[in-house]
């Protein structure tokens, strides 16, 4: 069974390790700094580091691999529409990769970035810096309609995906969805568990969809409430989900 766990990297940034236990053969997901990987590899002897997933190309997820890859030699999997440092893999959507025996389904996910992807097995989502726990990522590259429909397909994935996302950001994001939903009971529920949590420095992750469906205010775009505070901040009527998706990632940006 494939363990996983999170290696801190930078301020905020997680970089996902799947280990397998049969085999001592593990991956990282997004890793931004080579040096806690590294420290995880000399740590536990015997173990070999053969498979690196990206989901984009920004540094603080690709930072780390060339060293990675001189010192493993393990096979970068990456999107193929960006410029990602050794990869071996190009991937387009609705590729498959066979990683530590999990088969993964890619999805191009646009918005964060133009070629941003994301990798699903069953009941594992890793999204990078699309979607977040309680929030979802800035528009660098992307349309507020790319986004969206980005947010929609990782949200048509089953109730009980869970979210492997690549940041710590749980706890400002909860912040905004208290605003946009001041009586969203969920909401409250959350912003109190992931208080305790943090008090302890204690991560937050992984989600899962179902408590995301319940508490991000940009999976809830098609909500009365979430849309008419949308439409009261920008003084129009957000006709469409991505209207009301664009509302509300405007006034995140400044929150």
């Amino acid at each position: 069974m494939i363990q996983i766990s999170a290696l801190p990297a930078f301020t905020d940034n997680y970089i996902w390790l799947l280990q397998d236990p049969g085999t001592q053969r593990c991956a990282v997901v997004d890793p931004g700094d080579a040096a806690p990987v590294l420290a995880w590899l000399q740590q536990h002897p015997g173990w070999s580091l053969t498979d690196i997933l990206i989901t984009h190309h920004h540094h603080d997820h690709v930072g780390g691999v060339e060293r990675l890859k001189s010192a493993t030699d393990a096979t970068v999997y990456g999107p193929a529409d960006e410029n990602i440092p050794a990869r071996d893999v190009a991937l387009r959507d609705n590729d498959r990769v066979s990683v530590l025996g999990w088969d993964f389904d890619v999805y191009t996910v646009p918005g964060h970035t133009l070629g941003h992807i994301a990798y699903y097995h069953e009941g594992v989502l890793f999204c990078g810096d699309t979607l977040f726990a309680a929030g979802c990522g800035r528009l660098f590259e992307g349309t507020p309609e790319q986004m969206h429909a980005s947010l929609q397909r990782l949200a048509a994935l089953p109730d009980d995906t869970q979210v492997y996302c690549t940041h710590e950001y749980t706890q400002s994001n909860l912040k905004f969805a208290a605003a946009v939903e001041p009586d969203n009971t969920d909401i409250a529920e959350r912003v109190e568990h992931v208080r305790q949590l943090r008090s302890l420095n204690e991560m937050t992750l992984p989600s899962n969809l179902a408590l995301e469906k319940r508490t991000n205010p940009f999976l809830r775009t098609a909500e009365t409430s979430v849309k008419q505070k949308a439409d009261e901040r920008n003084g129009r009527d957000n006709r469409s989900g991505a209207e009301v998706f664009a509302s509300l990632r405007a006034w995140k940006d400044k929150f």
